[in-house]
């Protein structure tokens, strides 16, 4: 690693750090620029175990010590800065020592993630980055094989759903699924792979998540969608079964990171139990 002091936040180098609050603006330049952000030791440490590499790293003087140890041989640039102009730049206190930004890994496609999967995730249209995160979270403690995003769910590598993730987005394979419609479409796709496409929704004819989870078919894709506005009327038409969690208290519904946490427990529970 190479060591920067730099003490003005107008510095170019410090270009890839720069407004890392404003959502709009890193929606468009992380993946234009090919980046992202890893935040905390933690994950720039699993992010660098999944085989990703930094194109630069952000730390304050007393983070030094770790740098060695966390980054290796690898030949790139460590920029240390005093905090106030860790703050100027990002646009918030930087109390997690280190930032890195990352080169963005091509993704894989649907059929290469999906080939072994048993159980996998699909998020559509999530937009919020924290459920994003937390449903990564569960679909890796949960013993997903994929998750797979639709084209308007929200960025898994953008740096709040990492760091909510725990970077746990570096652990479950994971794509970007087309549209639904079409012969090369996302149900297309699922099916050919083998998938029965469970989607939790709240509907007449849905069957319960337990008498799903008894006996759920061999290789299972649990739709997921966004929280107000449920799954899509093409996702719907898509699915093989339509599964609800049964609720009490009078609330109808869980939110999806929740919901997909549920769903993954007793799915995987059940396939494990008819093996």
């Amino acid at each position: 690693m190479r060591i920067e002091r730099i003490e003005d936040a107008a510095d170019v180098r410090l270009a890839d750090y720069r407004d890392l609050t404003d959502v709009a603006l890193r929606r468009v330049l992380e993946p234009a620029h090919g980046l992202y952000m890893a935040e905390s030791a933690k994950v720039l440490a699993r992010a660098l175990a999944a085989g990703h590499e930094p194109r630069s790293v952000l730390a304050q003087e007393r983070w030094l010590p770790e740098l060695p140890q966390l980054l290796g041989d690898r030949d790139v640039p460590v920029y240390l800065v005093p905090a106030e102009v860790a703050e100027g730049v990002t646009g918030y206190a930087v109390h997690r020592g280190v930032l890195a930004a990352m080169h963005r890994p091509a993704l894989p496609a649907v059929a290469d993630i999906l080939r072994d999967a048993r159980l996998a995730v699909v998020l559509e249209d999530i937009v919020d980055h924290t459920n994003v995160g937390a449903a990564f979270r569960a679909a890796a403690g949960l013993g997903a094989d994929a998750v797979l995003v639709t084209p308007r769910c929200a960025d898994p590598l953008y740096r709040r759903s990492v760091r909510v993730s725990m970077g746990t987005v570096f652990q479950v394979p994971w794509t970007r699924l087309p549209e639904w419609d079409g012969a090369d479409g996302a149900g297309a796709q699922l099916h050919a792979a083998g998938l029965h496409l469970a989607a939790l929704a709240l509907a007449d004819d849905a069957v319960g998540l337990d008498g799903f989870a008894a006996a759920p078919p061999e290789r299972v894709a649990l739709l997921m969608g966004a929280e107000g506005d449920g799954l899509s009327h093409r996702a719907l038409a898509a699915a093989d079964t339509l599964v609800t969690i049964p609720m009490e208290g009078g609330v109808d519904s869980l939110n999806v990171a929740a919901a997909s946490a549920v769903a993954l427990w007793a799915v995987g529970r059940g396939q494990r139990a008819r093996r």
